[in-house]
Protein backbone atom coordinates (compact mmCIF):
# COMPACT_ATOMS: atom_id res chain seq x y z
CA UNK A 1 0.00 0.00 0.00
CA UNK A 2 1.85 2.97 1.58
CA UNK A 3 5.67 1.53 -0.24
CA UNK A 4 4.28 1.97 -3.96
CA UNK A 5 2.71 5.06 -3.40
CA UNK A 6 3.57 9.47 -2.80
CA UNK A 7 3.70 7.31 0.94
CA UNK A 8 6.50 5.78 0.43
CA UNK A 9 9.22 8.36 2.67
CA UNK A 10 6.61 7.56 5.85
CA UNK A 11 7.56 3.80 5.77
CA UNK A 12 10.28 1.48 6.63
CA UNK A 13 10.32 -2.78 5.82
CA UNK A 14 7.52 -5.19 5.86
CA UNK A 15 6.01 -5.49 8.64
CA UNK A 16 4.82 -1.51 7.31
CA UNK A 17 7.17 0.30 10.36
CA UNK A 18 5.88 3.89 10.06
CA UNK A 19 8.46 7.21 10.92
CA UNK A 20 7.02 10.41 12.77
CA UNK A 21 6.94 13.83 11.50
CA UNK A 22 9.28 16.38 12.47
CA UNK A 23 10.74 19.34 10.98
CA UNK A 24 9.12 18.98 7.64
CA UNK A 25 10.90 15.14 7.60
CA UNK A 26 10.03 12.02 8.28
CA UNK A 27 12.36 10.61 10.73
CA UNK A 28 13.04 7.41 12.96
CA UNK A 29 12.81 7.49 17.00
CA UNK A 30 16.26 7.33 18.57
CA UNK A 31 14.77 5.52 20.91
CA UNK A 32 14.73 2.18 18.84
CA UNK A 33 11.70 1.63 20.20
CA UNK A 34 8.24 0.92 18.20
CA UNK A 35 4.68 1.15 19.17
CA UNK A 36 2.60 -1.95 17.52
CA UNK A 37 -1.09 -1.14 16.09
CA UNK A 38 -3.46 -4.36 16.04
CA UNK A 39 -5.93 -5.23 13.86
CA UNK A 40 -9.11 -5.30 15.46
CA UNK A 41 -10.41 -7.75 13.14
CA UNK A 42 -7.59 -10.28 12.49
CA UNK A 43 -6.08 -9.12 16.30
CA UNK A 44 -3.09 -9.29 14.95
CA UNK A 45 0.11 -6.75 14.64
CA UNK A 46 -0.95 -4.63 11.64
CA UNK A 47 1.33 -1.51 11.55
CA UNK A 48 4.00 -0.23 13.72
CA UNK A 49 5.18 3.38 14.53
CA UNK A 50 7.51 4.64 16.32
CA UNK A 51 8.15 5.35 20.35
CA UNK A 52 9.37 9.15 20.16
CA UNK A 53 11.12 10.16 23.13
CA UNK A 54 11.16 13.34 25.79
CA UNK A 55 14.05 15.09 23.78
CA UNK A 56 12.50 14.51 20.33
CA UNK A 57 9.19 16.35 21.92
CA UNK A 58 11.62 19.82 22.75
CA UNK A 59 12.58 19.70 19.43
CA UNK A 60 9.63 19.76 17.69
CA UNK A 61 8.07 22.18 20.11
CA UNK A 62 11.08 24.59 19.70
CA UNK A 63 10.95 24.07 15.91
CA UNK A 64 7.05 24.76 16.21
CA UNK A 65 7.58 27.71 18.27
CA UNK A 66 10.24 29.44 15.79
CA UNK A 67 7.85 28.55 12.73
CA UNK A 68 5.10 30.22 14.35
CA UNK A 69 6.24 33.26 14.54
CA UNK A 70 7.08 33.59 10.75
CA UNK A 71 3.56 32.14 9.28
CA UNK A 72 1.36 34.50 12.17
CA UNK A 73 3.49 37.15 9.57
CA UNK A 74 2.00 35.11 6.77
CA UNK A 75 -0.75 36.73 4.79
CA UNK A 76 -4.30 35.42 5.30
CA UNK A 77 -5.11 34.60 2.18
CA UNK A 78 -1.87 32.73 1.42
CA UNK A 79 -2.71 30.67 4.61
CA UNK A 80 -6.36 30.02 3.02
CA UNK A 81 -4.13 29.08 -0.59
CA UNK A 82 -2.24 26.11 1.55
CA UNK A 83 -5.54 24.95 3.34
CA UNK A 84 -7.54 24.52 0.16
CA UNK A 85 -3.93 22.70 -1.07
CA UNK A 86 -4.19 20.37 1.37
CA UNK A 87 -7.50 19.16 1.08
CA UNK A 88 -7.59 19.10 -2.46
CA UNK A 89 -4.26 16.46 -1.96
CA UNK A 90 -6.09 14.76 1.70
CA UNK A 91 -9.42 13.93 -1.11
CA UNK A 92 -7.22 12.62 -3.55
CA UNK A 93 -5.52 9.90 -1.52
CA UNK A 94 -8.74 8.66 0.30
CA UNK A 95 -8.32 5.38 -0.52
CA UNK A 96 -5.16 4.58 0.79
CA UNK A 97 -5.58 6.46 3.91
CA UNK A 98 -9.27 4.77 3.92
CA UNK A 99 -7.35 1.91 3.65
CA UNK A 100 -5.63 2.41 6.96
CA UNK A 101 -8.60 3.22 8.67
CA UNK A 102 -10.13 -0.10 7.91
CA UNK A 103 -7.51 -2.36 9.11
CA UNK A 104 -6.45 0.09 12.21
CA UNK A 105 -10.04 0.79 14.02
CA UNK A 106 -12.39 -1.28 11.81
CA UNK A 107 -14.19 1.05 10.21
CA UNK A 108 -16.37 0.18 7.26
CA UNK A 109 -14.83 0.59 3.97
CA UNK A 110 -17.62 2.79 2.57
CA UNK A 111 -17.52 5.12 6.30
CA UNK A 112 -13.71 5.39 6.08
CA UNK A 113 -13.93 7.15 2.39
CA UNK A 114 -16.92 9.28 4.32
CA UNK A 115 -14.53 10.14 6.97
CA UNK A 116 -11.39 10.89 4.71
CA UNK A 117 -13.70 13.25 2.36
CA UNK A 118 -15.53 14.88 4.86
CA UNK A 119 -11.78 15.67 6.66
CA UNK A 120 -11.07 17.57 3.16
CA UNK A 121 -14.22 19.20 3.00
CA UNK A 122 -13.39 20.78 6.69
CA UNK A 123 -10.34 22.15 5.66
CA UNK A 124 -11.78 24.12 3.06
CA UNK A 125 -14.50 25.37 4.92
CA UNK A 126 -12.25 25.88 7.37
CA UNK A 127 -10.21 28.06 5.19
CA UNK A 128 -12.67 30.18 3.75
CA UNK A 129 -14.01 30.91 7.13
CA UNK A 130 -11.09 31.70 8.64
CA UNK A 131 -10.63 34.62 6.02
CA UNK A 132 -14.28 35.88 6.72
CA UNK A 133 -13.34 35.77 10.76
CA UNK A 134 -9.81 36.78 10.87
CA UNK A 135 -10.16 39.27 8.34
CA UNK A 136 -12.38 41.56 10.75
CA UNK A 137 -11.13 43.88 13.67
CA UNK A 138 -13.42 45.85 15.92
CA UNK A 139 -13.09 50.03 16.31
CA UNK A 140 -14.00 51.31 19.92
CA UNK A 141 -14.47 54.84 20.95
CA UNK A 142 -14.20 56.39 24.29
CA UNK A 143 -17.02 58.27 24.87
CA UNK A 144 -19.32 55.47 24.53
CA UNK A 145 -18.21 55.43 27.94
CA UNK A 146 -19.74 57.94 31.07
CA UNK A 147 -16.83 60.61 32.07
CA UNK A 148 -15.12 59.97 28.84
CA UNK A 149 -14.40 62.29 25.61
CA UNK A 150 -13.80 61.04 22.18
CA UNK A 151 -9.62 60.76 22.88
CA UNK A 152 -8.88 57.33 22.61
CA UNK A 153 -9.35 55.05 19.41
CA UNK A 154 -8.98 51.52 20.41
CA UNK A 155 -8.28 48.79 17.73
CA UNK A 156 -8.80 45.12 18.19
CA UNK A 157 -7.64 42.16 16.17
CA UNK A 158 -7.93 38.34 16.99
CA UNK A 159 -4.28 37.07 17.15
CA UNK A 160 -2.90 33.25 17.30
CA UNK A 161 -2.21 31.55 20.55
CA UNK A 162 1.19 30.11 19.52
CA UNK A 163 1.76 26.21 19.60
CA UNK A 164 -1.12 24.23 19.24
CA UNK A 165 -1.60 21.15 20.80
CA UNK A 166 -3.82 18.28 19.08
CA UNK A 167 -4.88 15.25 20.88
CA UNK A 168 -7.78 13.22 18.85
CA UNK A 169 -9.76 10.13 19.51
CA UNK A 170 -9.18 6.75 17.70
CA UNK A 171 -13.40 6.59 16.31
CA UNK A 172 -12.00 9.64 13.72
CA UNK A 173 -8.28 10.17 14.22
CA UNK A 174 -8.55 12.04 10.74
CA UNK A 175 -11.50 13.93 11.03
CA UNK A 176 -10.96 14.97 14.69
CA UNK A 177 -7.63 15.49 13.68
CA UNK A 178 -8.08 18.03 10.66
CA UNK A 179 -10.99 19.88 12.75
CA UNK A 180 -8.10 20.79 15.16
CA UNK A 181 -5.57 21.37 12.71
CA UNK A 182 -7.00 23.41 9.96
CA UNK A 183 -8.79 26.39 12.76
CA UNK A 184 -5.28 26.28 14.25
CA UNK A 185 -3.38 27.07 10.99
CA UNK A 186 -5.54 29.44 9.40
CA UNK A 187 -5.18 31.25 12.96
CA UNK A 188 -1.49 31.36 12.53
CA UNK A 189 -0.57 28.72 14.70
CA UNK A 190 1.56 26.13 14.29
CA UNK A 191 0.31 22.49 15.01
CA UNK A 192 1.79 19.11 17.38
CA UNK A 193 -0.34 16.32 16.51
CA UNK A 194 -0.30 13.35 18.90
CA UNK A 195 -2.47 10.69 17.64
CA UNK A 196 -4.21 7.99 19.11
CA UNK A 197 -2.40 4.82 18.65
CA UNK A 198 -5.33 2.88 17.11
CA UNK A 199 -5.40 5.18 13.89
CA UNK A 200 -1.87 6.58 14.37
CA UNK A 201 -1.07 5.37 10.93
CA UNK A 202 -4.13 7.05 8.79
CA UNK A 203 -2.83 9.97 10.90
CA UNK A 204 0.38 10.19 9.66
CA UNK A 205 -0.66 9.81 5.82
CA UNK A 206 -3.28 12.80 6.31
CA UNK A 207 0.12 14.47 7.76
CA UNK A 208 1.78 13.89 4.91
CA UNK A 209 -1.37 15.10 3.00
CA UNK A 210 -0.49 18.84 4.11
CA UNK A 211 3.23 18.43 4.01
CA UNK A 212 2.79 17.86 0.42
CA UNK A 213 1.08 21.30 0.10
CA UNK A 214 3.67 22.69 1.28
CA UNK A 215 3.28 24.28 4.64
CA UNK A 216 6.54 25.45 5.90
CA UNK A 217 8.82 23.20 7.75
CA UNK A 218 8.48 22.87 11.43
CA UNK A 219 4.75 24.12 11.39
CA UNK A 220 3.31 20.85 11.57
CA UNK A 221 4.73 17.59 13.74
CA UNK A 222 3.22 14.10 14.12
CA UNK A 223 4.86 12.67 17.17
CA UNK A 224 3.61 9.07 17.78
CA UNK A 225 4.83 6.82 20.78
CA UNK A 226 3.60 5.78 24.14
CA UNK A 227 1.10 7.90 26.56
CA UNK A 228 3.17 6.80 30.03
CA UNK A 229 6.46 8.32 28.34
CA UNK A 230 4.86 11.61 26.50
CA UNK A 231 1.47 12.03 27.51
CA UNK A 232 1.85 14.31 30.71
CA UNK A 233 5.14 15.49 28.99
CA UNK A 234 3.55 16.83 25.73
CA UNK A 235 0.06 18.06 28.10
CA UNK A 236 2.00 19.82 30.67
CA UNK A 237 4.79 21.16 28.19
CA UNK A 238 5.52 24.97 29.03
CA UNK A 239 6.06 25.38 25.24
CA UNK A 240 2.20 24.26 24.54
CA UNK A 241 0.07 27.28 24.30
CA UNK A 242 -3.34 25.44 23.54
CA UNK A 243 -4.74 22.15 23.81
CA UNK A 244 -7.40 20.63 21.87
CA UNK A 245 -8.50 17.02 22.68
CA UNK A 246 -11.23 14.72 22.49
CA UNK A 247 -11.54 11.76 24.04
CA UNK A 248 -12.33 10.02 27.63
CA UNK A 249 -11.36 10.08 30.83
CA UNK A 250 -8.35 11.08 30.28
CA UNK A 251 -9.26 14.60 29.40
CA UNK A 252 -10.36 15.05 32.93
CA UNK A 253 -6.68 14.60 33.99
CA UNK A 254 -4.79 16.58 31.72
CA UNK A 255 -7.58 19.75 32.32
CA UNK A 256 -6.34 19.25 36.09
CA UNK A 257 -3.00 18.91 35.27
CA UNK A 258 -2.19 21.57 32.07
CA UNK A 259 -1.45 25.74 32.73
CA UNK A 260 -2.99 28.75 32.16
CA UNK A 261 -3.84 27.87 28.53
CA UNK A 262 -7.37 27.70 26.50
CA UNK A 263 -8.64 24.36 26.95
CA UNK A 264 -10.52 22.59 23.99
CA UNK A 265 -12.02 19.24 25.51
CA UNK A 266 -15.20 16.65 24.34
CA UNK A 267 -15.15 13.81 26.31
CA UNK A 268 -17.54 10.92 26.32
CA UNK A 269 -21.51 10.72 26.73
CA UNK A 270 -24.65 9.35 27.62
CA UNK A 271 -26.19 10.82 25.36
CA UNK A 272 -30.36 10.03 25.98
CA UNK A 273 -32.97 9.15 23.19
CA UNK A 274 -36.24 10.28 24.69
CA UNK A 275 -39.23 9.48 23.17
CA UNK A 276 -42.91 10.41 23.98
CA UNK A 277 -46.70 9.25 23.39
CA UNK A 278 -47.26 11.13 20.35
CA UNK A 279 -43.53 10.94 18.68
CA UNK A 280 -43.06 9.11 15.22
CA UNK A 281 -41.85 5.68 16.48
CA UNK A 282 -40.88 4.84 12.53
CA UNK A 283 -38.53 7.84 12.63
CA UNK A 284 -37.36 6.92 16.02
CA UNK A 285 -36.74 3.05 15.53
CA UNK A 286 -34.82 4.18 12.46
CA UNK A 287 -32.69 6.85 13.97
CA UNK A 288 -32.98 5.10 17.01
CA UNK A 289 -30.04 2.44 14.74
CA UNK A 290 -28.22 4.99 13.38
CA UNK A 291 -27.75 6.54 16.29
CA UNK A 292 -27.17 3.24 18.73
CA UNK A 293 -25.38 1.28 15.85
CA UNK A 294 -23.36 3.39 13.42
CA UNK A 295 -19.70 2.13 13.60
CA UNK A 296 -20.82 -0.43 16.20
CA UNK A 297 -21.68 2.08 18.72
CA UNK A 298 -18.08 3.65 19.05
CA UNK A 299 -19.14 7.36 19.30
CA UNK A 300 -19.57 9.65 21.34
CA UNK A 301 -22.66 11.41 20.05
CA UNK A 302 -24.63 7.35 19.59
CA UNK A 303 -27.63 7.19 21.41
CA UNK A 304 -26.34 5.65 24.48
CA UNK A 305 -29.72 5.04 26.37
CA UNK A 306 -33.33 5.21 25.41
CA UNK A 307 -35.81 6.71 27.42
CA UNK A 308 -39.25 5.71 25.94
CA UNK A 309 -42.86 6.07 27.54
CA UNK A 310 -44.24 2.93 28.56
CA UNK A 311 -47.08 3.54 26.64
CA UNK A 312 -45.83 2.89 23.63
CA UNK A 313 -42.92 1.45 24.88
CA UNK A 314 -43.69 -2.24 23.48
CA UNK A 315 -44.54 -0.98 19.65
CA UNK A 316 -40.76 0.39 19.73
CA UNK A 317 -39.15 -2.01 20.90
CA UNK A 318 -40.46 -4.54 18.41
CA UNK A 319 -39.64 -1.70 15.36
CA UNK A 320 -35.90 -1.82 16.48
CA UNK A 321 -35.71 -5.50 17.19
CA UNK A 322 -36.86 -5.88 13.67
CA UNK A 323 -34.52 -3.34 12.54
CA UNK A 324 -31.28 -4.89 14.40
CA UNK A 325 -32.32 -8.36 12.70
CA UNK A 326 -31.56 -6.51 9.66
CA UNK A 327 -28.19 -5.34 10.66
CA UNK A 328 -24.98 -7.18 8.75
CA UNK A 329 -22.27 -8.14 11.53
CA UNK A 330 -18.41 -9.03 9.99
CA UNK A 331 -15.36 -7.71 8.99
CA UNK A 332 -15.06 -3.40 8.03
CA UNK A 333 -13.78 -4.90 4.23
CA UNK A 334 -17.17 -6.30 3.63
CA UNK A 335 -18.87 -3.40 4.79
CA UNK A 336 -20.54 -4.79 7.51
CA UNK A 337 -23.26 -2.86 10.15
CA UNK A 338 -21.41 -3.91 12.99
CA UNK A 339 -17.45 -4.49 12.59
CA UNK A 340 -15.31 -5.35 15.67
CA UNK A 341 -14.70 -2.91 18.59
CA UNK A 342 -11.31 -1.57 18.93
CA UNK A 343 -9.55 -3.74 20.99
CA UNK A 344 -10.07 -6.32 23.48
CA UNK A 345 -10.14 -4.76 26.35
CA UNK A 346 -13.34 -2.53 24.59
CA UNK A 347 -14.82 -5.58 24.00
CA UNK A 348 -14.24 -6.90 27.43
CA UNK A 349 -15.65 -3.99 29.16
CA UNK A 350 -19.07 -4.14 27.22
CA UNK A 351 -19.87 -7.52 28.08
CA UNK A 352 -18.45 -6.90 31.85
CA UNK A 353 -21.98 -4.12 31.38
CA UNK A 354 -24.06 -6.88 29.50
CA UNK A 355 -23.52 -9.53 32.52
CA UNK A 356 -24.25 -6.98 34.69
CA UNK A 357 -27.47 -6.37 33.44
CA UNK A 358 -28.05 -9.92 32.86
CA UNK A 359 -27.68 -10.27 36.24
CA UNK A 360 -29.64 -7.33 37.40
CA UNK A 361 -32.88 -9.09 34.96
CA UNK A 362 -32.66 -6.84 31.97
CA UNK A 363 -34.55 -8.46 29.21
CA UNK A 364 -32.62 -9.59 26.04
CA UNK A 365 -33.80 -8.64 22.97
CA UNK A 366 -31.36 -10.83 20.97
CA UNK A 367 -28.72 -13.29 22.07
CA UNK A 368 -25.59 -12.12 23.44
CA UNK A 369 -23.05 -13.49 21.04
CA UNK A 370 -18.99 -12.12 20.97
CA UNK A 371 -16.29 -13.99 19.06
CA UNK A 372 -13.18 -12.15 19.44
CA UNK A 373 -13.31 -8.28 19.36
CA UNK A 374 -16.78 -8.63 17.44
CA UNK A 375 -20.01 -8.19 19.32
CA UNK A 376 -23.09 -8.64 17.67
CA UNK A 377 -25.69 -5.97 18.28
CA UNK A 378 -28.12 -5.99 21.65
CA UNK A 379 -30.85 -4.22 22.65
CA UNK A 380 -31.43 -4.49 26.26
CA UNK A 381 -35.08 -3.86 27.46
CA UNK A 382 -36.32 -3.16 30.88
CA UNK A 383 -33.20 -1.84 32.43
CA UNK A 384 -33.77 -0.07 35.68
CA UNK A 385 -31.38 2.79 37.20
CA UNK A 386 -29.03 0.35 39.36
CA UNK A 387 -27.49 -1.63 36.45
CA UNK A 388 -24.49 -0.04 35.15
CA UNK A 389 -25.48 0.02 31.76
CA UNK A 390 -27.52 2.61 32.19
CA UNK A 391 -25.62 5.06 33.34
CA UNK A 392 -21.79 4.00 32.05
CA UNK A 393 -21.03 4.47 28.28
CA UNK A 394 -20.39 0.96 26.57
CA UNK A 395 -18.95 2.32 23.12
CA UNK A 396 -19.87 -1.16 21.54
CA UNK A 397 -23.19 -1.91 19.83
CA UNK A 398 -25.32 -2.58 22.90
CA UNK A 399 -28.40 -0.20 24.00
CA UNK A 400 -30.32 0.12 27.05
CA UNK A 401 -34.22 0.51 27.19
CA UNK A 402 -35.72 2.14 30.45
CA UNK A 403 -39.43 2.30 30.72
CA UNK A 404 -40.88 5.71 32.23
CA UNK A 405 -43.72 7.41 32.87
CA UNK A 406 -43.54 10.84 32.17
CA UNK A 407 -41.30 13.66 30.95
CA UNK A 408 -40.30 15.04 34.42
CA UNK A 409 -38.83 11.12 34.92
CA UNK A 410 -37.19 11.37 31.37
CA UNK A 411 -35.69 14.64 32.10
CA UNK A 412 -34.56 13.36 36.01
CA UNK A 413 -32.59 10.45 34.23
CA UNK A 414 -31.24 12.52 31.30
CA UNK A 415 -29.85 15.34 33.84
CA UNK A 416 -28.66 12.50 36.84
CA UNK A 417 -25.97 11.62 34.44
CA UNK A 418 -22.65 12.68 35.42
CA UNK A 419 -22.26 13.37 30.94
CA UNK A 420 -24.12 16.00 29.31
CA UNK A 421 -22.81 15.69 25.40
CA UNK A 422 -26.03 15.61 23.21
CA UNK A 423 -29.72 14.07 23.45
CA UNK A 424 -32.82 13.72 21.22
CA UNK A 425 -36.43 14.18 21.65
CA UNK A 426 -39.20 12.40 19.32
CA UNK A 427 -42.46 14.22 19.79
CA UNK A 428 -44.92 16.18 17.47
CA UNK A 429 -45.20 19.02 19.61
CA UNK A 430 -42.86 21.41 18.89
CA UNK A 431 -44.00 23.37 22.14
CA UNK A 432 -42.81 20.10 24.32
CA UNK A 433 -40.08 19.74 22.46
CA UNK A 434 -38.36 23.07 23.23
CA UNK A 435 -39.79 23.08 26.97
CA UNK A 436 -37.49 19.47 27.19
CA UNK A 437 -34.52 20.82 25.46
CA UNK A 438 -34.46 23.84 27.64
CA UNK A 439 -34.61 21.51 30.78
CA UNK A 440 -31.52 18.81 29.63
CA UNK A 441 -28.23 19.86 30.53
CA UNK A 442 -26.56 18.96 27.66
CA UNK A 443 -24.59 21.06 25.15
CA UNK A 444 -27.09 19.63 21.63
CA UNK A 445 -30.44 18.81 22.05
CA UNK A 446 -31.27 17.38 18.52
CA UNK A 447 -35.38 17.36 17.92
CA UNK A 448 -36.66 14.55 15.83
CA UNK A 449 -33.20 13.08 14.63
CA UNK A 450 -30.19 11.32 16.14
CA UNK A 451 -27.55 12.94 17.61
CA UNK A 452 -24.75 13.63 15.53
CA UNK A 453 -21.34 15.95 15.78
CA UNK A 454 -22.01 17.45 12.38
CA UNK A 455 -22.47 19.47 10.18
CA UNK A 456 -19.07 20.52 11.22
CA UNK A 457 -19.32 24.15 10.69
CA UNK A 458 -22.45 23.99 13.47
CA UNK A 459 -21.53 24.67 17.30
CA UNK A 460 -20.13 21.36 19.39
CA UNK A 461 -19.72 21.32 23.15
CA UNK A 462 -20.72 19.32 26.00
CA UNK A 463 -21.49 20.30 29.97
CA UNK A 464 -19.99 18.57 32.93
CA UNK A 465 -18.30 15.71 32.19
CA UNK A 466 -18.55 15.84 28.28
CA UNK A 467 -16.11 18.19 28.13
CA UNK A 468 -15.30 22.20 27.84
CA UNK A 469 -15.40 24.96 25.32
CA UNK A 470 -16.86 24.29 22.08
CA UNK A 471 -16.28 23.07 18.93
CA UNK A 472 -17.31 23.45 15.25
CA UNK A 473 -15.36 25.43 12.89
CA UNK A 474 -16.22 28.79 13.98
CA UNK A 475 -15.70 28.29 17.02
CA UNK A 476 -12.66 26.30 16.96
CA UNK A 477 -11.07 29.38 14.81
CA UNK A 478 -12.18 32.05 17.59
CA UNK A 479 -11.18 29.53 20.71
CA UNK A 480 -7.56 29.46 19.05
CA UNK A 481 -7.32 33.40 18.86
CA UNK A 482 -6.70 35.71 21.64
CA UNK A 483 -7.81 39.25 21.48
CA UNK A 484 -5.27 41.70 20.56
CA UNK A 485 -5.97 45.75 21.82
CA UNK A 486 -3.93 48.63 20.64
CA UNK A 487 -5.44 51.90 22.11
CA UNK A 488 -4.39 55.37 19.71
CA UNK A 489 -4.22 58.14 22.76
CA UNK A 490 -5.08 61.93 21.28
CA UNK A 491 -3.56 64.68 22.36
CA UNK A 492 -6.66 66.43 25.27
CA UNK A 493 -8.82 69.17 22.88
CA UNK A 494 -7.49 72.70 23.47
CA UNK A 495 -10.82 73.69 24.83
CA UNK A 496 -10.29 71.09 27.54
CA UNK A 497 -7.05 72.56 28.92
CA UNK A 498 -8.74 76.11 29.89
Amino acid sequence: MAGTSVFAELVDEAPPVFKFYSAGEWKKSTSGKLVSIINPTTRKTQYKVQACTQEEVNKIIEAAKTAQKSWAKTPLWKRAELLHKAAAILKEHRAPIAECLVKEIAKPAKDAVTEVVRSGDLVSYCAEEGVRILGEGKFLVSDSFPGNERTKYCLTSKIPLGVVLAIPPFNYPVNLAVSKIAPALIAGNSIVLKPPTQGAVAALHMVHCFHLAGFPKGLISCVTGKGSEIGDFLTMHPGVSCISFTGGDTGIAISKKAGMIPLQMELGGKDACIILEDGDLDLAAANIIKGGFSYSGQRCTAVKVILIMESVADTLVEKVKAKVAKLTVGPPEDDCDITPVVTESSANFIEGLVMDAKQKGATFCQEYKREGNLIWPLLLDNVRPDMRIAWEEPFGPVLPVLRINSIEEAIHHSNASNFGLQGCIFTRDINKAILISDAMETGTVQINSAPARGPDHFPFQGLKDSGIGSQGITNSINMMTKIKSTVINLPTPSYAMG
